[in-house]
């Protein structure tokens, strides 16, 4: 983010080389904004916000120009807990609306279980496709009681999956 544009110039820079007319463009801000929960924040600046709210500013940003796949590299990572869950379900209802196609990556096995329709599994050095797990439950139900037992299941199997290479690199960390 531009330390001195406010979260609507933030937002707004992503659209400064479409063919929008000036009430267009601030349409798709307000839009966008209002989709990230950020409409009451549109003046402030990015020192005045959490990092979740500068996520959100990040993800609005991204979503404006409507493109046809997003790239998402760790987008929940630098989180607490309790911030990284209200973004997921952000995330949710963000994508079923706006229906674009995200690669999203992550190290987080619960992350990729609540929000990816499939989960490619990659090897070590080099990466590699090991397994890709189709996530049969909709996003939209994965939040009731009667889907944790397959959800934590296949939580297990990604688990199961990755558990080797990790403790490897866990040693060569160690060995370093």
């Amino acid at each position: 983010m531009l330390p001195w544009r406010s979260v609507a110039g933030n937002v707004a820079l992503a659209l400064e080389h479409h063919k929008l007319t000036r009430t267009e463009r601030e349409a798709r801000i307000a839009e966008v904004l209002g989709l990230c929960g950020l409409t009451d924040f549109a003046d402030a600046l990015p020192k005045q916000l959490s990092g979740g709210m500068r996520q959100r500013v990040g993800i609005a940003r991204a979503i404006a120009v409507r493109p046809a796949v997003m790239l998402m590299d760790e987008p929940l990572s630098a989180l607490d807990a309790q911030t990284r869950e209200l973004l997921m379900e952000d995330l949710v209802a963000i994508w079923a609306r706006e229906r674009t196609t995200t690669l999203y990556v992550t190290h987080n096995l619960n992350e990729a279980v609540r929000l990816a329709d499939k989960v490619v599994v990659l090897s070590r050095r080099p990466g590699r496709i090991k397994r890709i797990v189709e996530i049969s439950v909709p996003v939209a139900d994965r939040a009731r009681p009667e889907h944790a037992a397959l959800l934590k299941g296949m939580h297990d199997e990604l688990w199961s999956l990755i558990k080797a290479e990790a403790q490897v690199a866990e040693r060569e960390i160690q060995d370093a």
